[in-house]
């Protein structure tokens, strides 16, 4: 089972908060710019965790992010997604120690406990192939995801190499033990937990937007 690479990109390039600063960049959001309305207060303050607690996101709370998710914007209402979510330790730590055996290099690092950034609570999103804008659409399911998730104080962070890892031989046990249905694939994951770090905001480049006249 691969991952197509063309649905790969056009989902995470948007998605993933990596890389370094752009050229031409704007501040961190004034406090008059957020204070009015709590809903772009949680966007620009958003940030991508990568470290955690080890307490796992209690279930309630993921239902409630999970059910944000489905309410995303997607065409023709088919909902082309499939969510799984993992807080199980037996399965995160069983995956983590075949990535290590896969990956030695990475789990040198002292800190370094799962393959998922040490997330205690790990979604698994799979999409439907047979639809064109799958990968378009479990994008938005998965911003709402993460912005509802940081209203409530729970940090994210959208993950590729794991789940690339997912659906290598390696790991195929664990693949089939989140059963996506006929026809859907594994697209992605996000990781979710209580933040351990409070990073600084990457500058963002403001000279890619333009209003035309």
């Amino acid at each position: 089972m691969n991952i197509k690479k063309t649905s790969w990109l056009a989902l995470c390039l948007p998605l993933m908060a990596c890389g370094g600063p752009a050229d031409k960049t704007t501040a961190t959001p004034s406090p008059e710019a957020t204070a009015s309305n709590p809903v772009i207060e949680t966007i620009l303050t958003r940030r991508s965790i990568r470290k955690y607690l080890p307490q796992a996101v209690e279930r309630e709370k993921m239902q409630q992010i999970v059910n944000c998710g489905i309410q995303a914007p997607n065409a023709m209402n088919k909902q082309p997604w499939e969510i799984r979510v993992v807080d199980n330790p037996d399965f995160i730590n069983g995956v983590t120690e075949l990535f290590k055996q896969e990956n030695p290099k990475q789990a040198e690092d002292p800190n370094f406990k799962n393959m998922f950034r040490n997330a205690p609570t790990v979604v698994f999103v799979g999409h439907d192939t047979s639809s064109a804008s799958s990968a378009f659409d479990c994008g938005l399911l998965s911003e709402n995801m993460m912005i509802s998730a940081w209203s409530m104080g729970i940090g994210s962070c959208c993950l590729g190499g794991p789940a690339r890892f997912m659906t290598q031989p390696a790991a195929a046990d664990y693949l089939k033990r989140l059963a996506f249905s006929e026809g859907y694939e594994l697209l992605y994951c996000i990781a979710f937990g209580y933040p351990d770090e409070t990073p600084e905001a990457k500058p963002r480049d403001t000279s890619k937007i333009r209003f035309v006249e």
